[in-house]
């Protein structure tokens, strides 16, 4: 049944040598139908890794997270793939976890999957302050203004390449909150896996400090209130 479906993954990239190569060889080949890398202006071998194990080697200038994943999603549209996963290429999350993901779109017709890593095991240090600190006011925010319960806003998720388009997807910085809560907005169906989450061997893009603390949250903000009012153009309206 899951061999019916045409997936793709998607991996924004910077500065990753270290990690990417172990992300790429976990992601189960028999699964997957392509991997996107998207480099966000490394300087280091991340772009040739990405060639030389065979991904799909895209560029994005312009800095952040959103930014990339945007500019896979608009390579994506020449594909049409039917699910799309997101996964990072610290090599923090367990690439061959993906198919907890795909399983429930494909039997159980679930739009949107997100890897839960409150849910699954997390190594020991692999939560820094800010990013545990970020998950509990957005998933706090989320269910007061948004009547939905997520566990995790992280960003290993699964969603149907359809849905997605239909989400608009704009925001940067704080992109996995916005998807989650465009999600809701439209009625999706939603579900959480649990996931397994590890210290990645690359360098954490958020400090853990007061400074990091403050700026995811305002990232966070910023998502959910700029969403509240948001309706999805649909494909056959």
């Amino acid at each position: 049944m899951l061999s019916n479906k045409k997936i793709a993954v998607i991996i924004p990239a910077l500065n990753e040598e270290k990690t990417l190569p172990a992300v790429l060889n976990d992601i189960p080949g028999d699964l997957v139908d392509e991997v996107v890398v998207i480099d966000n202006g490394s300087s280091d071998k991340t772009p040739e890794i990405a060639k030389e194990r065979g991904a799909t080697l895209l560029f994005e200038s312009r800095r952040g997270y959103g930014y990339p994943c945007l500019r896979g999603i608009e390579y994506l549209k020449t594909k049409n793939p039917d699910i799309v996963v997101f996964l990072d290429g610290n090599y923090s999350d367990h690439p061959d976890e993906i198919i907890k993901l795909v399983e429930p779109v494909v039997r159980d017709d679930y739009d949107l999957v997100c890897g839960s890593r409150i849910m699954g095991k997390i190594e020991e240090g692999a939560l820094r302050v800010p990013v545990r600190f970020g998950n509990l006011l957005a998933t706090v925010l989320i269910r007061l203004f948004y009547g939905f319960k997520y566990t995790d806003v992280g960003p290993f998720r699964a969603i149907k390449f359809a849905k997605l388009l239909e989400l608009d997807m704009n925001d940067n910085l704080g992109w996995t909150i916005e998807m989650q809560v465009k999600a809701v907005r439209s009625g999706y169906r939603i579900t959480e896996v649990p996931v397994n989450y590890r210290a990645g061997t690359g360098k954490s893009k958020i400090t853990g400090n007061i400074k990091g603390i403050a700026v995811v949250g305002y990232r966070i903000i910023r998502a959910i209130f700029k969403n509240l009012f948001f309706s999805p153009a649909r494909a056959d309206a």
